[in-house]
């Protein structure tokens, strides 16, 4: 038998375990929030989910969740009703679990200065780096960090990652002002996302307690148009540029300009601010990922809308048509999108590429060619598509929504930003590690300066700007030491049975319902009993079991009742030699003793279900379980 190969615990072993908070872009404790749900503790779950991020409530309707993706709850086998397990169980509904604490103790809930007052008095007993918004504060009254003087700093954009930018630059001492071109804050937030499946109203509130923190938010004021960047640079101490990525992508092909085609980015901001588009009775929508779903569903609820309702109302389109380069496997789109874009109506074509949009003599759309799509990507998973010429078909249509991709607007760098380097026409050089541009003073935040991606990867570029500013304007670098610290937990059980309970869907409307009423949500959301039944699902990383060595009798009664049979004793010589493994048996064995007649006990953690069972029946007491816990000390030198 082949020697095996082990992993030996290091001093973050157990921190690194929490896969969920890990995937996070703010490290939000989605372990912390969800168990403290499961407990009935809300009003905490909602402090330890809204610490790190300020857009707690609107990620619990839209985050595209990395947490869940990374769940082990997703990884491990499933229970099956027999008591056996069979294949892969499903993560938690981790972002549906913080939309229901955000409802119940969130802005949407009570008043602004109620949740800020929670937020700054909130110290978590668990969480790492959740009270991060409440240890800024702490810092800045013990001298830490010491506060700006209040200079004033110019955001270019209210988008999530402007105002995750301004958020903490008003912790930090600043004054930010934000100048946004639209009428409304929020960006594509606001005018992006379909207010089916974000409410208004929790844009409101969520921007209402960023404005009580003294952020300055100036809308319908365009730089380049109303203020040159010039007169930015001159009066204020730094500009954070984060206009975002809101302007269509063009495909360039034969008869795509003109009358009839528009950007679906387009489209979905006509909506949202009641300017509707000349569209007409055959809308294909051009795309395969969750803005082309957005901007085919929109379009869908305009058709049985009542035209007195609503100014928004897109007249006389009778059916909408999605196509996509993509297999239906390989569609970029979330899953529930597609599903209940399907269960609306939506008419989804797969695997065939734009040609053109053919005209008649009148300039009027008749209809789109496309050809067959044989593969999109190469063996290393690149972009490259190769199409069937013989295969053609045209989708007859006078409307096309193309939402292909987006690109940022920055001409207003041309007045005073001479010095800002381009890596291409758009998009500014900038450091990875400052956020600075090649402009002394001009940082960039969001989709300049990592490109498309999702909401909350916005918000920590905006915070991480924030931060490059305190260091460039005051010269002292800010400092987050995270405090490690292991409790035993002697009275640690379970929820009966909570290995074998399966994921509890998040409750929707019926399709007939939201597609009759363009701004009633999906997503209904868990009520109190559900919230915590799926909440008790989870696997509380954060806890392992942990052997006393010196305590332990090899009786082998950990391996015999561990449900997932991650636990094996095997002879110290049947593991693969490596530094790491002689440095652990020195320390425990001493360096005289060699790996003969010595045991070891391995425990597989892509299996461990955190039950307690080995704890419960070692007759040596030998296994303790404990919880790693942490606390952030923010400093500045």
């Amino acid at each position: 038998m082949l020697p095996l190969r082990v992993e030996i615990p290091g001093d973050d072993y157990h921190a690194g375990l929490i896969a969920c908070q890990r995937a996070c872009p703010v490290h939000t404790d989605a372990r912390g929030y969800v168990r403290a749900i499961a407990e009935g503790r809300f009003e905490e779950a909602y402090l330890i989910a809204r610490g790190p991020n300020p857009f707690a409530s609107i990620c619990g309707r839209i985050c595209g969740a990395p947490c869940e993706a990374a769940c082990r709850r997703g990884h491990i086998p499933r229970v099956d009703d027999d008591g056996s397990f069979v294949a892969q169980d499903r993560p938690i509904s981790i972002r549906a679990l913080k939309r229901f604490v955000c409802e119940i103790a969130g802005p949407e809930a009570r008043p602004i200065e109620s949740v800020l007052s929670a937020l700054r008095d909130f110290v978590p007993p668990v969480a790492a780096g959740a009270d991060e918004m409440a240890a800024l504060l702490r810092a800045g009254v013990r001298g830490t960090v010491p506060p700006a003087d209040g200079e004033r700093v110019a955001v270019i954009g209210a988008g999530p990652a402007g105002l995750a930018a301004a958020h903490d630059l008003a912790l930090l001492g600043f004054h930010p002002v934000v100048f946004e071109s639209e009428p409304i804050p929020a960006g594509m937030l606001a005018i992006g996302v379909p207010s089916y499946r974000l409410s208004r109203d929790v844009i409101e509130r969520e921007v209402a307690v960023i404005r009580a923190l003294g952020v300055e938010i100036r809308c319908g004021v365009a730089v380049g148009r109303d203020v040159t960047f010039r007169d930015l640079r001159r009066d204020y101490r730094a500009v954070i540029v984060a206009v975002g990525a809101k302007s269509s992508r063009t495909l360039g092909l034969p008869g795509e300009s003109g009358p009839g085609v528009f950007g679906g980015v387009d489209l979905l901001r006509s909506v949202a601010l009641g300017q509707p588009l000349d569209i007409g009775r055959e809308v294909v929508v051009v795309g395969g990922g969750n803005v082309a779903y957005d901007v085919a569903r929109t379009v869908l609820r305009q058709i049985a809308y009542d035209t007195a309702r609503t100014a928004a109302r897109l007249p006389g389109t009778s059916r909408v048509q999605l196509v996509s380069l993509e297999s239906l496997e390989d569609m970029p789109a979330d899953t529930l999108e597609i599903l209940e874009g399907d269960e609306e109506g939506i008419v989804r074509q797969n695997g065939w590429g734009p040609v053109g949009v053919d005209r008649n003599g009148q300039g009027a759309v008749t209809g789109m060619t496309f050809r067959r799509c044989v593969r999109v990507w190469d063996d290393a998973r690149r972009f490259a598509p190769v199409f069937d010429d013989t295969t053609r078909q045209t989708v007859p249509c006078d409307t096309v929504l193309l939402a292909v991709g987006q690109s940022p607007v920055t001409d207003f760098l041309t007045d005073g930003g001479a010095d800002i380097q381009m890596v291409r026409p758009g998009w500014p050089r900038v450091d990875s590690a400052t956020l600075m541009t090649t402009a002394e003073g001009v940082f960039v935040a969001g989709d300049l300066a990592h490109g498309t991606r999702l909401l909350i990867d916005a918000v920590a570029s905006g915070k991480a700007a924030a931060r490059a500013v305190y260091a460039y304007v005051t010269g002292r670098p800010l400092h987050a030491d995270a405090l490690t610290a292991y409790l035993t937990l002697p009275a640690y059980r379970r929820e009966r049975g909570y290995e074998a309970i399966r994921r509890v869907p998040v409750p929707v409307r019926d399709p007939q319902e939201r597609v009759g009423n363009p701004h009633v949500l999906v997503e209904v959301g868990y009520g109190r009993a559900e919230a915590m039944r799926e909440a008790s699902r989870c696997l509380d990383c954060g806890v392992s079991p942990v052997f006393d060595g010196n305590r332990c009798v090899l009786c082998g009664g950990c391996a015999d009742v561990c449900p997932t049979m991650c636990l094996k004793l095997v002879p110290l010589d049947a593991l693969s030699p490596t530094p790491e493994l002689g440095r652990a048996i020195d320390r425990s064995l001493g360096s005289d003793a060699g790996p003969g007649g010595h045991s070891a006990i391995l425990k597989d953690e892509e299996r461990c279900i955190r039950c307690a069972l080995c704890a419960m029946r070692c007759p040596a007491d030998a296994i303790a379980m404990e919880r790693v816990t942490f606390s952030t000390e923010w400093s500045a030198s």
